[in-house]
């Protein structure tokens, strides 16, 4: 099975730069994207073999998640609870015979950080939630989660220190997480490897000298950790300021 995370920045844009060349390219089972920036009847995808499923943002151009699967999941939840910020169609579970699927676009802190105890109840009540959802069978949450976990995932460590993304207080949640009983699959695979990043700014230059961030992840139950079978970031794949990620296990 091969699963694709992408923050595309605004689909419809995403689109017009070779979104649909990439999709057909992957071909993955399952397909995630978030940062979607558009409302129902604003796109017409034809992706032949795929179910769709949307979570719109009621604010117009923002937020926004969406997963296209070939196989029809058993059910579909969207959002989580009151803290989890709904009405920004930040979370999508597809729940499938196996395990279920969670895409998550997780709330930037701001640069002033003024949306920070926001983000950590936010945390909270998605830990809680995958939790619960652990209980039942494994799960594997995915997405823009808006954090470099460590030092390692950022090109400018001592810069960013205390900034939006890098609080210890978000790599706090991020670790809790992992210490939970999830893993972070490409660092499963890849434990030492560095300039592994998701995103750049659109600063000039910045991405073509690397200078990133990585804040997109595959996280799973550590019950799949016998099926987990790669682990990978395509960072040569233009169309957003972030470039897809891509896990494959053996069922």
């Amino acid at each position: 099975m091969k699963m694709v995370s992408w923050n595309v920045n605004g689909l419809r844009a995403c689109v017009k730069k070779g979104f649909l060349d990439y999709f057909e390219e992957v071909d993955a089972d399952i397909f995630c994207v978030q940062e979607t920036k558009l409302q129902e009847g604003q796109i017409d995808l034809q992706l032949d073999g795929y179910h769709q499923y949307w979570n719109y943002a009621l604010k117009k151009g923002y937020s926004g998640t969406a997963v296209f699967t070939k196989e029809q999941p058993l059910s579909v939840k969207y959002g989580v609870g009151e803290m989890a910020a709904e009405d920004e169609g930040r979370i999508l579970t597809l729940e499938f015979s196996e395990f279920y699927l969670v895409n998550v676009y997780s709330p930037n802190a701001q640069r002033d950080l003024a949306r920070l105890p926001f983000r950590l109840d936010w945390e909270d009540e998605m830990h809680a939630y995958l939790t619960v959802l652990d209980k039942v069978k494994p799960v594997i949450l995915c997405g823009d989660m808006n954090v470099a976990h460590e030092e390692i995932d950022i090109r400018n460590v001592k810069s960013n220190i205390g900034n939006s993304g890098f609080t210890f207080e978000e790599r706090g949640k991020m670790s809790a997480l992992l210490e939970a009983g999830f893993i972070d699959t490409y660092r499963h695979f890849h434990p030492e490897q560095e300039g592994s990043y998701t995103w750049w700014s659109y600063m000039s230059k910045v991405r073509e000298r690397n200078i990133g961030w990585r804040i997109d992840y595959f996280l799973a139950s550590s019950k799949l950790k016998p099926l987990l079978k790669d682990a990978t970031i395509h960072p040569h794949v233009l169309g957003s300021d972030h470039c897809p990620i891509l896990l494959e296990l053996e069922w």
